[in-house]
């Protein structure tokens, strides 16, 4: 029995695991720490500034700041993805020490609490329930490449070095996307990239906030994501969800636009990039080794894989933990739960922190610090009602 069950030991987990011990709410969390981030490509970096790849708080006792004074690693700038890693690591040694790595199987509501059945038969009784399990089951299959063989998700790949002397083509024109084609194009592969719309989207590293001085907190928030001024509301989860739909629509898609990171640009100078190419279908060749792209107008390109770096669709229907009753009692919008104070579903106890809370408190949810809110609004919530 526990009070609370963490589902999840990456940056969301690890942050409300944080806050609820903060809060000296007993709780336990549950997965393998930092395990979709350890499946990511080799050689990524992070597209956050320094603060907003903090986890739980960037000026905590478990900030980056926090982690390079206590242990003297040395990170560069942009952060280095197996930097990231192990910092994520550290902050599980002195948030969740005695994390629980079994793989939760069934999630499903009993009385007024929930019981949690793992694979070796055993069971966990908890008053409620924090889904912090990430968004790998929501990798976006665009129609064309469904099922297709020769054509996978970035996602799908932690190492790109069995592409060399291949051709690849990559479709997308967000980070994902990009970055992939550079590690691609580093690791010896023969690369185009087919990008939707008529141009690119560069990130310009805080240029022009730094241009800003000492009025740069007034405009741009610490959490890194949106453009000035959007920045500063979509920092404020609670204000941000005050806002009619009509307004949280537009500004969600203004701030999590597909972009790249400026340092990509010099890395792709080598790489075809055509612009204005959306797919219309997508064929193997008869004897499985060839993938034929045709867009729209017309055009087709051929390679020997494709990889699509087109994004993530929450559903939480694709968590394959939760129970189908369990997951009929949560009122949802296009997939994601609809969500109340504290991160909490239409059902009593049961809370969703990252990725599926961005429909009810904005796009600052599917960024690490989107944490820093998440957590203390949790922990908040499950310690009120304790009281």
């Amino acid at each position: 029995m526990t009070d609370v069950a963490v589902l999840g030991a990456g940056p969301y987990g690890l942050a409300v695991a944080a806050a609820l011990s903060g809060a000296g709410v007993e709780h336990r969390v549950i997965g393998e720490p930092m395990s979709f981030w350890k499946d990511m490509p080799e050689g990524m970096l992070l597209r956050s500034n320094w603060t907003a790849t903090s986890i739980a708080d960037y000026r905590g006792p478990v900030s980056l700041d926090a982690y390079v004074a206590a242990t003297g690693a040395e990170f560069g700038k942009p952060v280095p993805l197996e930097n990231f890693v192990a910092y994520g690591e550290w902050v599980q040694s002195q948030v969740a020490p005695e994390v629980d790595r079994r793989a939760v199987r069934t999630v499903t509501r009993v009385g007024d609490g929930f019981t949690l059945s793992f694979g070796d038969g055993s069971s966990l009784r908890a008053g409620r329930v924090v889904v912090a399990a990430g968004i790998a089951p929501f990798a976006r299959r665009p129609a064309p490449f469904a099922g297709l063989p020769l054509a996978t998700h970035a996602s799908e790949h932690r190492d790109f070095s069995r592409f060399k002397g291949e051709r690849v083509i990559v479709v997308g024109g967000g980070q994902s996307a990009l970055e992939s084609a550079a590690l691609l194009h580093e690791s010896g592969a023969e690369v185009e990239v087919l990008v939707r719309r008529d141009q690119l989207t560069w990130l310009h590293g805080g240029k022009y906030q730094r241009m800003l001085g000492r009025a740069k907190p007034l405009f741009y928030a610490p959490t890194d994501v949106g453009p000035l001024g959007l920045s500063r509301v979509v920092a404020a989860p609670s204000l941000f969800r005050r806002l009619p739909r009509s307004v949280q629509t537009p500004a969600a898609r203004r701030a999590i636009r597909p972009a790249g990171a400026e340092w990509l640009i010099s890395r792709l100078r080598e790489v075809p990039i055509r612009l204005g190419f959306p797919v219309r279908s997508a064929s193997v060749s008869a004897d499985g080794k060839q993938i034929r792209v045709e867009s729209a107008g017309g055009d087709v390109v051929t390679g020997s894989h494709l990889i699509y770096g087109t994004g993530y669709q929450v559903d939480i229907t694709h968590y394959p933990f939760l129970a189908p009753e369990l997951i009929r009692s949560v009122r949802r919008v296009e997939g994601y739960p609809v969500l109340g104070p504290g991160l909490e579903s239409t059902v009593p106890g049961l809370h969703f922190a990252g990725a599926p809370a961005a429909w009810s408190f904005g796009p600052i949810m599917r960024f690490v610090s989107g944490g820093w809110f998440a957590s203390r609004a949790v922990a908040g919530r499950i310690a009120g009602r304790r009281q």
